[in-house]
């Protein structure tokens, strides 16, 4: 039998808390960690919402300017080759590590690997770069590179960690670091390593919000508490956050025979593409729905047996629809009809971190016995027909749950939890 990955801990900073008890406390309460916000200092901006970051602060690209909450410590030598999520990377995995009892001395015999998502920092590439061009090439700062481009969280984490197993970085926008689960589930399952570090991160700047005005894919409503509303006929795009989650994924051998709490099983992983834009959706959620069933095969279960699905939908009008006719095609055609929310009307979109972030968050409905309602849901989209959207979160029990992601270029990837025997 091959080995089988579980979840030996999971770490947070997220706009819904920065530890497991606030961030438990949210999802079953439904509070959501949006605040009105004011990018480029322009008020005539239309994006007035975001998933804000709290307690964490980073005026300058200037490293010796940033603060993070008090109960976390970050080198200061790690500092300098950090972007701003590289910064709650490194606080995510602290409360990972220790969660699932874990040390530096544990990560460096090459047993455990590490593989991290994020699109890097343009909040941090703009200045170098703008630097470069003012002194014709003569001037730049030594880690500008380091702190910038998408490989970022490998490079500093890999180093500073001191991981001698695999590590690898992954880009593929909102699929990405569903992806680095994935492949991590895979290194442990062909016996590679017995231990996988993951990490998902993305920066809260405007540099890397904004961007996706042009896009016409944020919302440009400004009340926080309806600006994102997955499902819901009036959703008119998604509310950007940032932060990190990181996953501690271990053999389920190698954690029993630790004696460590397992949260979850990771039983199956698929993935798809759509083959149809590099920016849009399948009309009929076709590369998703593939994802889907190729999970469920991965894991040898049937629809039926699925008690949650957490969404990838994002608020977005194009989006959230091709979901609901995948999900539709996947269960309801199959007589099945999960519990069904997306966490993101809670958070805001993460992103590369988005998959992380709500595979950590069906861990939790996991080993909490909870379902997360879905928040801010109003009036479901005509499509939804058939869906089961809880308004409120369950205290029920899932037993196995499905996670889905959709990035950029049709990238789709959903991983199957199961509850541990």
């Amino acid at each position: 039998m091959m080995p089988l990955p579980v979840i030996t801990g999971v770490g947070f900073i997220t706009s819904i808390g920065h530890d497991r008890a606030t961030v438990l406390r949210h999802l079953r309460e439904l509070r959501h960690g949006f605040e009105t916000v004011e990018f480029f200092g322009n008020p005539d901006l239309p994006v007035k919402v975001a998933g804000t970051i709290k307690g964490f602060a980073f005026p300058t690209t200037n490293w010796r300017d940033w603060s993070w909450p008090d109960q976390f410590s970050v080198d200061r030598e790690l500092l300098r080759g950090l972007a701003p999520h590289g910064v709650y990377a490194v606080c995510a995995l602290q409360q990972a590590l220790a969660e699932a009892g874990l040390d530096l001395a544990d990560l460096s015999d090459g047993t455990t690997g590490l593989f991290c998502a994020s699109a890097g920092s343009a909040f941090m590439l703009g200045p170098f770069l703008a630097q470069l061009h003012a002194t014709r090439g003569e001037r730049g700062n030594p880690m500008g590179i380091i702190s910038s481009i998408a490989g970022t969280l490998n490079f500093n984490l890999a180093a500073h960690y001191k991981i001698s197993g695999a590590v690898c970085g992954f880009v593929s926008a909102c699929a990405s670091s569903s992806h680095a689960l994935g492949y991590a589930m895979d290194e442990i399952r062909l016996g590679r390593q017995q231990r996988m570090l993951v990490v998902g991160a993305e920066d809260l700047t405007a540099e890397g919000i904004v961007s996706f005005s042009s896009l016409r894919a944020l919302s440009h409503n400004p009340d926080p508490n309806t600006a994102s509303r997955p499902f819901d006929r009036r959703r008119d795009g998604f509310v950007g956050t940032g932060g990190a989650v990181a996953i501690i994924l271990e053999d389920a051998a190698v954690a029993r025979q630790r004696g460590v709490h397992i949260q979850a099983e990771l039983i199956g992983w698929g993935q798809a593409g759509d083959g149809h834009s590099v920016a849009i959706s399948h009309p009929e959620g076709a590369g998703l729905r593939e994802a889907m069933r190729r999970s469920l095969a991965d894991a040898s279960v049937n629809a039926s047996e699925i008690s949650y699905v957490n969404a990838h939908a994002t608020s977005t009008p194009g989006g959230d629809r091709s979901e609901a006719l995948a999900l539709r095609a996947v269960f309801n055609a199959n007589g099945a009809t999960p519990r069904i929310s997306s966490t993101k009307a809670l958070t805001g979109h993460g992103l590369s971190l988005a998959g992380a972030m709500e595979a950590a968050f069906c861990t939790l409905a996991i080993a909490e016995n909870f379902i997360p309602g879905a928040a801010h849901l109003t009036e479901p989209d005509p499509e939804c027909e058939g869906l089961d959207l809880p308004r409120t979160s369950l205290e029920e029990s899932p037993r196995l749950a499905l996670n889905n992601s959709s990035g950029f270029g049709g990238s789709n990837v959903c991983h199957v939890l199961r509850r541990p025997a």
